[in-house]
């Protein structure tokens, strides 16, 4: 694969070799959620394709490496599965890695650039495509060998979410497959709380249950955790707090310890199970943000609770 610009190039590590043979390239393997179904697949045996490595800005636009070789474009649609962008990406990346490509560039839509960002890349035309200009999610990336570069856009259409896979290398190289052996996993009550994360801004995590004094989540699963492992797993730029409350009974610096000991309980568990450290806080308030009154014990019982509020701004 060659570049019209040696300096872009070297910079992405692409190979400039004339010697490349389609035995070299890596096939691809790609796992959608069960129901993707193919909309698109053009393949250009001398074709060029500008790839982007940054994200949009005033001064210099999108910045590409301008690519050469054989182009394969290829479209998904995954309708009615209830996931989000995130979801669909995530699993793609982790597959591109194991497979020894490196990320080049991620983004989403506010970071990527937004509407400028979207009408300065190529974009498959509908019925084929389709980019909702403030949900969408882009990489790019290249094979270990340096003889292959490709890029992922995600975005959706109210229940259905769309792929686009644009990838150059060698000529004659095999084709990408995408099996739907593997789905994502989100559990029963992921939708809820995704969608209140991402609406309002935070969620009380309802199943997480408190007794009077105690910073324990028991010893099995938390759903509501769990479905904030998937999102976090699968947005690794979206970062979220815990934030413990207690009931008023005590003074409130130990309410307010007794607090961040419960949102650290909460943290440990979806830091357990894989989410990056970096992703989430934790920090408690004690008894000065209750959701209802103190004088029954009904009401002490809701005040014992974790929010997961999200920080993100992107």
């Amino acid at each position: 694969m060659t570049s019209i610009t040696r300096r872009r190039a070297r910079f992405l590590g692409l190979c400039l070799a004339s010697g490349l043979t389609a035995s070299q390239a890596l096939a691809l393997d790609l796992a959608l959620p069960v129901g993707a179904r193919e909309t698109v697949s053009r393949i250009t045996p001398s074709g060029s394709y500008d790839l982007p490595i940054g994200a949009w800005s005033q001064d210099s636009g999108i910045p590409v490496a301008s690519l050469e070789g054989e182009v394969q474009r290829k479209a998904w649609r995954i309708s009615g599965a209830g996931i989000t962008t995130g979801q669909v990406l995530g699993p793609m990346r982790e597959q591109l890695m194991a497979d020894g490509f490196d990320i080049i560039f991620e983004c989403t839509a506010r970071s990527c650039g937004g509407f400028d960002f979207r009408f300065g890349t190529e974009v498959l035309r509908a019925p084929n495509m389709y980019v909702d200009l403030s949900d969408y999610r882009f990489l790019s990336a290249k094979s270990a060998d340096a003889t292959q570069a490709l890029s992922l856009l995600v975005s959706r259409d109210g229940e259905t979410v769309f792929v686009q896979l644009i990838e150059v290398g060698p000529q004659g190289r095999p084709a990408v497959s995408v099996s739907n052996a593997r789905s994502v996993a989100i559990p029963e009550d992921a939708g809820d709380v995704v969608s209140a994360l991402e609406q309002t801004g935070h969620v009380v995590l309802a199943d997480l249950e408190f007794d009077s004094g105690s910073a324990s989540l028991g010893d099995g699963p938390v759903q509501s955790l769990d479905a904030v492992v998937a999102y976090l797993t699968a947005n690794p730029t979206r970062q979220i707090t815990f934030v413990g409350h207690t009931d008023a009974t005590g003074s409130l610096d130990a309410n307010i310890a007794l607090s961040r000991r419960r949102a650290d309980a909460a943290r440990a568990y979806v830091v357990a199970r894989g989410v990056a450290p970096a992703q989430v806080a934790a920090d408690g308030v004690g008894f000065l943000s209750p959701r209802a009154t103190n004088l029954t014990a009904a009401g002490r019982e809701a005040n014992r609770r974790v929010e997961a509020v999200l920080i993100s701004v992107e």
